[in-house]
């Protein structure tokens, strides 16, 4: 099953993890030796921020995916490729979100229910 999230996110670069706010509902943060990411919703970004790009919603695998399962996110990214819709993963413990430009979200649905995925 696929549930789509009701809000927008950002993608973006910060200079420093001080400034990613962990008392937001949602958001996802990423530490490298070459750079911070942060994809928060649009209301949550920092206001430091060092490149940033808007726009992006995104849509959950709702259930637990065990760590056994194989080629669930491949299976739905090639749907989405073959539909000339670009995504942004992240990936949780439990499960994946896929993220996709605003403009594209009712078409990534619809041929993601075209090829039985249950959209609720």
């Amino acid at each position: 099953m696929i549930k789509p999230l009701p809000f927008q996110f950002t993608v973006c670069k910060l200079k420093s993890a001080e400034d990613i706010r962990t008392d937001r509902e949602f958001f996802f943060a990423s530490v490298t030796d070459e750079e911070i990411s942060l994809v928060c919703k649009i209301c949550d970004v920092p206001p430091d921020t060092t490149a940033r790009e808007d726009g992006w919603r995104a849509f959950r695998i709702e259930g637990i995916l065990d760590f056994s399962l194989i080629g669930i996110l491949s299976k739905i990214s090639t749907v989405l490729a073959e539909n000339g819709i670009g995504i942004f993963a992240v990936s949780t413990y439990n499960t994946d979100y896929i993220l996709v430009k605003e403009e594209n979200l009712d078409k990534a649905l619809k041929a993601l229910k075209e090829k039985g995925y249950q959209i609720v």
